[in-house]
């Protein structure tokens, strides 16, 4: 009794089945085509809807394969009543075959609508999903070019000043007074990091305040060609300060490669020295604290720069000032007065105006987008158009 029972049930869900699966005809007029101005990874799909679409299909599944026989992988899903899909990160080197099925309650499908022919995608010269982005950079590299055009020509840029910047001079006068040296540290990487060319150009400006006051200035290096780029810069500023007779090379030295070798020789140099003036100009790391700490101890005026993240809570806690990351490279354009730099820095000025103004229009799209519902068209269009925003403009 049980056994037929089961034999009915099964007749019955194969009967529903069949006739579920028979009642959902397929869609028709399957195209592919290459997505127009696209990086060469997208194909476009149309087709015609399924003649059922209305009251029997809930959505269409999108196969590709590279094979006509298959098989086939699953590209995504469109609910009924849309006609066309863009398949996305496919191979430029390879054709592909496409099936479209329209899909029915309790799982039906109907047969596939199928491409005969395969097609490949093609890269374009540009990519048309770019193009505010092109129109940002363009205003962005127009910025720079105009600031650094306007600087050549010798009209004013207004930059504000800087807290450190002013604390220069003032320690450098207070080791005057006190008959005692400057010690400046520019980092302890090589030429090819930019903090270490920001610290040059600060170096130059604290050399050319000590020869102008009568000052002495110690640089200790941790590399070869930074020694040989600092010494270039000292002697440049002691010639224009017109005292090229007080430059000494021999305080511009080689120390060792080693990190914390660099640190013992420096901590002994300021216990014996005791600087009035310490500089920390350039790329630090776990020394930071150990030697602003020393220069503490010392009672030595200490202003630091740099753009390590980590080191920068040391050194505010531990000097009197300290240029804080951008401000670091500012204050290096600042100081060297050239055209390009301060052009640069001027123009950086506007792509941050545009990413922050991107920021803020974007909070408050996805909340008024959040709150209307993502399920509503508002709602909906806002977090497309976040989405479109961060992808897009803001990467």
């Amino acid at each position: 009794m049980k056994g037929s029972y089961l034999l009915a049930t099964l007749i019955v869900f194969l009967a529903v089945e069949a006739e579920a699966k028979a009642i959902i005809l397929p869609p028709g007029n399957l195209e592919a085509r290459d997505h127009p101005w696209d990086h060469g990874e997208k194909i476009d799909l149309t087709w015609r809807l399924s003649p059922g679409d209305e009251t029997t299909v809930q959505n269409y599944r999108i196969f590709f394969s590279l094979y006509p026989e298959g098989p086939f992988e699953l590209a995504g899903e469109v609910a009924a009543g849309e006609r066309a899909f863009t398949a996305e990160k496919l191979d430029r080197q390879e054709s592909y075959f496409f099936q479209v099925v329209a899909v029915g309650r309790e799982r039906a499908q109907s047969d596939p609508a199928y491409t005969v022919d395969a097609v490949s995608p093609a890269r374009q010269w540009l990519d048309g999903n770019r193009f505010p982005f092109s129109i940002i950079t363009l205003v962005f590299c127009g910025s720079v070019i105009f600031w650094i055009d306007r600087a050549r020509r010798g009209k004013p840029i207004n930059i504000r000043k800087i807290a450190g910047l002013e604390a220069v001079d003032e320690a450098v006068g207070r080791a005057t007074e006190m008959g005692r040296s400057c010690l400046f540290i520019v980092g302890i990487q090589d030429m090819n990091d930019i903090q270490t060319i920001a610290g040059i150009t600060v170096l130059s400006r604290v050399a050319k305040i000590a020869a102008e006051l009568e000052a002495t200035v110690e640089v200790p290096t941790t590399r070869s060609l930074v020694m040989t780029a600092a010494r270039e810069a000292v002697e440049a500023a002691y010639l224009s300060a017109g005292r090229p007779d007080a430059y000494n090379p021999d305080l511009i030295y080689y120390v060792t490669d080693e990190q914390f070798g660099f640190v013992a020789y420096a901590q002994g140099l300021m216990v014996r020295e005791k600087p009035a003036a310490c500089f920390y100009m350039g790329a630090f790391f776990a020394e930071s604290l150990i030697l602003a700490e020393m220069g503490n101890t010392i009672g030595a005026i200490q202003v630091a720069g740099t753009a390590m993240p980590a080191q920068l809570p040391f050194f505010v806690a531990a000097c009197d000032y300290t240029l804080i990351g951008e401000e670091f490279f500012a204050a290096s354009a600042y100081l060297s007065g050239e055209p390009s730099q301060l052009g640069s820095l001027k123009g950086q000025d506007v792509g941050k105006t545009i990413v922050a103004i991107g920021i803020v229009a974007g909070v408050i799209m996805h909340t008024v987008g959040t709150m209307a519902g993502v399920e509503s068209p508002l709602g909906s269009a806002l977090i497309s158009a976040v989405r479109f925003l961060k992808e897009v403009i803001l990467t």
